[in-house]
């Protein structure tokens, strides 16, 4: 299996640059799309335990637009072939000063493009180095 494949990289990172942009903008058109539309896609949040695109939506919608922003950190990307691949990022945002969140996306090429059918979202206390 090739690894990393840099096209395939290429493609996955722009994918995931463009979630990133539509979570901080609370662009939901956007942030439905690049899940896949499924009853199988699951995300677990900070707070919730979300089971199928339909719940996943519900969730985008409901939520509100304040305290998105964010900065991301040591991001990693690694992909399997030319249809696989998992993002992982840490997060902070000023308004949970003392905390890091973490959050990996399982994504997948599909005939409509690159999405994610897994993801995982969880904050924790900063380690001390």
């Amino acid at each position: 299996m090739d690894i990393d494949l840099p096209d395939v990289l290429a493609e996955v990172t722009a994918q995931f640059e463009r979630y990133e942009k539509a979570l901080v903008t609370n662009d939901v058109a956007v942030l439905d799309e690049l899940f896949r539309n499924d009853k199988r896609t699951l995300r677990y949040g900070i707070g919730e335990n979300l089971y199928g695109y339909e719940e996943i939506m519900a969730f985008r919608a409901a939520r509100s637009a304040v305290g998105l922003m964010r900065r991301i950190d040591r991001t990693v990307i690694t992909t399997y072939g030319r249809d696989a691949a998992v993002a992982s990022t840490l997060f902070y945002r000023d308004s949970t000063p003392g905390k890091v969140g973490r959050q990996m996306q399982t994504w997948v090429r599909f005939p409509e493009g690159w999405r994610i059918v897994a993801a995982h979202v969880s904050v924790i206390d900063e380690p001390r180095a």
